[in-house]
């Protein structure tokens, strides 16, 4: 068994629990041949988080959970209950209503319907000698089931007029898969169905590597017994692998924290935070909220269930603008000093654009456009990637597709959104200029953050991994393939908006000085756009973010944040998203053990005198 403490330098934890494997006993009747069937279940296997791994048994096995670093095990047993319906009828029980008796009993205890009850315990084949009343319940629950049917047992002898309709009630040893940390990254895990199937996030995902095969035992029977002067055969069952998460609890624990506290204090719809691993690609934390509790789904909001950082598309507002500044520099048609005179309103195509601020004329450099995230001036940038607009739009385009936008992540998650990126010949006279800035088109929350980790990476895309690795049934384990890497930018230009991303943050006149982080230099951007609202798919509210990376001159680490409809208070994203991205920047730097540099920051102009 590897524990959490064997590697431990880069924080790793298990959300996951492991437990056994579960024996379901076949149906019964007669004497001839059964098949009792030895899942392998996903229960014998283990979901870890960061380095963190834990083990399994083959069969019927011990019960394993590994909490955190302390290597801490625990023990998840549950409990099929089951019955055999023949020995509900009147020829065994000498009345007509033993299965209505029975279902009256039993309702309360496991949380049914009295007549879904009888028509399990009286079915249409009255030969039937196996039903299944309710899987994976807990020692609690059978022990009540027990004791009533041994209170009903003991009556029964006393007195003849007291019917034990109880006694065709049994139990099968099963095992119930459990989380022990509640709702933490349950987006990114899922749950287990009813049936023991992967119901979403990495159990849907990985459910065939999780699950193992089935195992049988063959046997002759007589009367519910096996026949012990006849042999029997076993296939064993093989557990299935357990697979090994990029992400790191105590950073997951911090961004969903974060994330949690300001959608409650901004009554927002909902919001998410992705940290991600610069150089790797490795996603340390995906946080969505409001969330969900994988052990009590039935408390569970639908509309929550799934994982909305890459879920929902949404359009990104200014965060954008630094893929049209790439663009930009990359082509040579301007520097981070070109001067750009930004007018109080621009007219074009069909529409009047203006900033967030009403001002006067602005003289900024193209470091000031960013810094201030001028749409007029990245407007104005943009129109010069070619000679005539559609041309101009023909570059912008391909920088975007090249830095993933319009394309699926590479995560393979369920459900997840490729996002919406209109080729260039069918943009609308407005989306020509709406589109440098991050309106009229959308993306998920990861794509996102790997813009900026793109940048962060000396311009070298790194497709983002969840998955370390799985150790199979044989112990032996098995990393997942090095991501794919494709060069987006020169490191040059890379390392120019890493400076120029500064300023967003260590400028007085730029718009995201609330996540300055003391002693780091710290390149990050804003977002404040119109919110398309899914419901009726017109504009209403805003989505508020701030993506960036620290330190901005060695770049590790790449947080990204992001809320939707804000309705209480501040709803610029420097305003209710800067925080989050500082909160969670420092304890991620803190927890891997980033120094700063030390070094001075760029100081580039925003501004120059006419």
């Amino acid at each position: 068994m590897l524990l959490a403490e064997d590697r431990r330098e880069q924080g790793g934890r298990l959300l996951g629990a492991v437990v056994d494997a579960e024996l379901l006993a076949g149906e019964q009747g007669g004497v001839g041949r059964d098949v009792v069937r030895v899942d392998a279940g996903r229960e014998g296997h283990a979901v870890a988080v960061g380095d963190a791994a834990a083990l399994g048994g083959q069969g019927v096995a011990d019960v394993a959970v590994l909490l955190g670093l302390g290597g801490v095990r625990a023990r998840v047993d549950a409990y099929d209950i089951t019955a055999d319906p023949t020995l509900f009828t009147r020829e065994e029980l000498g009345v007509d209503d033993g299965p209505e008796q029975a279902a009256a009993l039993l309702a309360p205890i496991l949380g049914q319907e009295q007549d879904a009850l009888v028509k399990k315990l009286r079915p249409a084949n009255r030969n039937l000698r196996y039903t299944l009343l309710a899987s994976r319940q807990t020692p609690q629950v059978w022990k009540q089931i027990k004791d009533l049917k041994a209170a009903l047992a003991t009556k029964s002898e006393a007195d003849k007029a007291t019917v034990n309709v109880l006694g065709g009630v049994l139990s099968v040893a099963s095992s119930k898969r459990v989380y022990p940390n509640g709702d933490l990254a349950a987006g990114i895990l899922g749950w287990v169905n009813a049936d023991g199937k992967g119901g979403g996030g990495v159990e849907q995902q990985l459910n065939k590597e999780l699950s193992g095969k089935d195992g049988e035992i063959r046997y002759a029977q007589s009367g519910g017994r096996q026949v012990p002067t006849v042999s029997a055969t076993e296939t064993p069952a093989v557990p299935g692998s357990d697979v090994e998460l990029t992400i790191d609890r105590d950073i997951q624990w911090a961004a969903q924290n974060a994330i949690t506290e300001q959608v409650a204090k901004s009554k927002a719809d909902r919001g998410y935070v992705i940290v991600q691993d610069t150089r790797t690609g490795e996603v340390l934390a995906m946080a969505n909220a409001p969330g969900f509790d994988p052990n009590d789904l039935a408390e569970a909001s639908g509309a929550n269930m799934g994982n909305a950082a890459l879920q929902d598309a949404y359009e990104p507002g200014s965060t954008a603008k630094i893929m049209s500044m790439a663009a930009v520099l990359e082509e040579g048609v301007a520097t981070p000093g070109t001067h750009v005179v930004v007018p109080n309103r621009l007219h074009r195509g069909d529409r009047l654009f203006k900033d967030d601020i009403d001002h006067e004329t602005w003289h900024l450099t193209l470091n000031g456009v960013l810094a201030k995230s001028s749409n007029i001036g990245t407007i104005l940038a943009t129109g010069q990637l070619g000679k005539t607009q559609p041309k101009a739009n023909k570059v912008l385009y391909d920088y975007l597709r090249k830095f993933g936008l319009g394309s699926y992540t590479g995560l393979g998650f369920p459900g997840e959104t490729p996002g919406i990126l209109a080729a260039p010949g069918k943009w609308s006279t407005s989306q020509q200029y709406t589109i440098p800035f991050g309106q009229g088109l959308s993306l998920n929350a990861m794509q996102a953050a790997s813009i900026y980790s793109t940048i962060a990476n000396g311009g070298v895309r790194v497709e983002p991994t969840l998955v370390r690795g799985a150790k199979g049934p044989d112990g032996q384990f098995t990393e997942v393939p090095e991501p794919r890497k494709t060069r987006v930018i020169s490191a040059k230009t890379a390392k120019t908006l890493a400076r120029m991303l500064e300023s967003v943050v260590d400028d007085r006149e730029g718009t995201g000085t609330k996540a300055r982080i003391p002693g780091y230099r710290v390149a990050g951007k804003t977002g404040t756009a119109n919110r398309v609202d899914p419901a009726t798919g017109k504009y209403r509210g805003y989505t508020s973010s701030f993506a960036g990376f620290a330190p901005a001159d060695k770049p590790r680490i790449t947080v990204y944040c992001a809320i939707q409809n804000a309705t209480q208070g501040n709803y610029f994203g420097g305003q209710i998203c800067g925080p989050i991205y500082k909160q969670v920047m420092e304890f991620a730097l803190k927890t891997l053990q980033v120094p700063p540099t030390g070094a001075k920051p760029a100081s580039l102009p925003v501004s120059y005198k006419p």
